[in-house]
């Protein structure tokens, strides 16, 4: 009898430590996840920080929207740009939302969204240098600029070879040379050479015409994640309908998209 007791007990409390184990595991939907977006906020107006350090900026709003869209929370993961294809590739983050321009050698280790914007390059120029387009910068006197691992870098290695071309990490890097006359230019986006220009009028000067194709900008995603690759650009045609683009241009950029329609270039989201 006492064994048989002894037995009843050692089933019991056996059968609830199995309870109480597997209670424990909870499933957890993919909607209940966050879903970590990779930007580096450095590069206002898209991607940046408020005056109390948090995300701030189109892209940051862009990422928020895609987070509703999928019903699931939104994590930004500050990442300087060179890590950023990387921490897609280690699973650190679901997707890149950080201004990335579609590229071939890009297109070999991650899958990108459909196209949500598209951009020219433009030239920040030293006053003192007597640069009007950017084919004046292909001489051996020049110095030139560039943000490592930007399209103006790669731009300015295959067809501005003859200058000296300094790869900086930095945006304000650039700026700050070009501005002191150590660079007599820098390459990068048209909206933000015109920012900057506005901010240095006395020492620069902006060249704004078009000098290449656009370039388009995606949402990357690690190879092969094609569900949430199809879930983005769902989300990306959804928006664009519903005029997400413009409030954004309206919020961020309204008096850069009226410089914009004056010289008849294209704009960002059109």
């Amino acid at each position: 009898m006492k064994k048989t007791l002894s037995f009843l007990l050692i089933f019991i409390m056996t059968g609830t430590l199995f309870v109480g184990c597997t209670s424990k595991k909870v499933d957890v939907k993919t909607e209940d996840k966050p879903l970590v977006i990779g930007m580096e906020l450095a590069y206002p107006p898209f991607e940046t920080k408020d005056a109390k350090g948090n995300p701030s900026g189109i892209s940051v709003d862009l990422a928020k929207a895609l987070g509703e869209y999928l019903k699931r929370p939104v994590k930004i993961e500050n990442t300087n740009w060179d890590g950023l294809i990387p921490s897609l590739q280690t699973g650190k983050v679901d997707v890149v939302i950080s201004s990335m321009t579609i590229t071939d050698e890009r297109k070999k280790v991650v899958d990108f969204s459909n196209p949500y914007a598209h951009s020219y390059l433009g030239l920040l120029v030293n006053n003192n240098s007597n640069i009007n387009k950017v084919e004046d910068l292909n001489r051996d006197d020049k110095v030139i600029d560039v943000k490592k691992g930007t399209t103006g870098y790669i731009y300015a290695n295959a067809k501005l070879t003859k200058a000296k071309i300094n790869a900086l990490t930095s945006e304000n890097a650039c700026v700050t040379e070009v501005v002191q006359g150590k660079a007599d230019a820098f390459i990068y986006d048209q909206l933000t050479i015109y920012r900057q220009n506005q901010s240095n009028k006395e020492t620069t000067k902006a060249i704004l015409i078009p000098f290449q194709d656009s370039e388009n900008w995606g949402m990357a995603v690690n190879k092969g994640n094609s569900e949430l690759l199809n879930k983005i650009n769902s989300f990306i045609k959804e928006y664009k309908a519903k005029g997400g683009f413009n409030k954004l241009t309206n919020k961020y950029m309204l008096e850069e998209k009226k410089i914009f329609d004056k010289l008849s270039f294209p704009w960002f989201f059109d």
